[in-house]
């Protein structure tokens, strides 16, 4: 095994010539790409706006809207303390966890009304639940009655795949999810392994990039797995998971765009998405998210990763050069 100074001067190596050759801007296109255009913006792996998308939901999902279409019907949400759900987070114990939300029921009336409430709430309501919430991979596997949605009277202004998208990748996505929140709420930084591809319906969006290359810097760790919990009524709690639990690696940095989270040499990309935006997000980009404000909706479509080749290859052997516990720099979390 190569000594740890060798590790870290590849990996800054890597980490330059790559920024060297790409820099930190951002394509941005006035109208949505052919599949051949699309199918050469995959291949550059690079993040790209694209203009011009038309979704029903744009032009429709006013609140009075979706309480209309939604009824009565109770939805899956993701409830914290702190408006920050999968993320790490200090313990009752005074340790360190990568800590989950915890789900509540509610209508769509009810999440919109606590949205709307500009007062400072000791509980932050976020719809996030990533598990294909509008269609699943079920419903791409040729079994859509086997796919009920608790969306479902929303279905009909989201199309289930994106045709030039789906082409260019030659396969329909393993996800789309809705996504309904308030600046109250921000997703830590972290990588998919999906091609994702993510537009703004009501509101703003705030990206935070970084590529893969430079995931070095954000000092992933594994964490003892950690959620929300809650007895009858009481105040959210921060419950330790059994020890049998797996871990969970995540960044150590909770926010990257704190003064000083990252190090100077870092080149983070900075992308905020207006209704009707979508932003291309490759597979292996880091990304921190932030909303407006005001209620803000989003629907992403994520698309399985090309595994055959080399880009697959490339990615996992970046991680594995600064696994957690190798070479890598303190053992606290970074503000």
């Amino acid at each position: 095994m190569e000594p740890p100074y060798l590790k870290n001067d590849h990996l800054q190596w890597l980490a330059m010539e790559y920024y060297d050759l790409n820099g930190s801007s951002i394509e941005v296109l006035e109208r949505p790409p052919t599949a051949l255009e699309f199918s050469r913006l995959v291949n550059a792996s690079r993040p790209v706006v694209i203009n011009g998308l038309e979704l029903s939901a744009t032009r429709k999902w006013t609140n009075g809207y979706l309480v209309r279409k939604m009824e009565m019907r109770r939805i899956s949400v993701a409830v914290t303390p702190d408006g920050r759900a999968d993320a790490i987070t200090e313990g009752p114990d005074n340790k360190l966890y990568f800590v989950e939300p915890f789900v509540d029921h509610m209508t769509m009336e009810e999440l919109l009304s606590r949205l709307a409430t500009n007062s400072n709430q000791s509980e932050i309501c976020y719809l996030q639940s990533q598990n294909g919430n509008l269609y699943s991979s079920t419903y791409f596997g040729g079994q859509a009655e086997r796919d009920p949605s608790e969306f479902e009277p929303l279905r009909k202004d989201v199309p289930p795949e994106i045709p030039w998208c789906s082409e260019a990748l030659d396969r329909s996505p393993d996800a789309v999810n809705l996504w309904i929140g308030d600046g109250k709420s921000s997703t830590s930084i972290h990588c998919d392994p999906y091609e994702n591809f993510y537009t703004v319906v009501r509101g703003a969006k705030h990206f935070t990039l970084l590529p893969p290359t430079e995931g070095y810097y954000l000092k992933e760790r594994w964490y003892p797995h950690g959620q929300y919990t809650r007895s009858s009524n009481t105040d959210l709690q921060m419950t330790p998971s059994p020890p049998t639990v797996s871990h969970v690696r995540w960044s150590s940095i909770l926010d990257p765009n704190e003064p000083q989270a990252l190090p100077p040499e870092a080149h983070p990309i900075h992308v905020s998405l207006l209704p009707g935006q979508t932003l291309y997000l490759p597979a292996g980009w880091w990304h921190h998210v932030r909303q407006a404000p005001e209620i803000t909706i989003a629907l992403n479509w994520w698309y399985d990763t090309e595994m055959r080749g080399m880009s697959w290859i490339l990615l996992s052997f970046m991680r594995k050069l600064c696994s957690p516990g190798e070479n890598c720099e303190e053992e606290s979390m970074t503000n």
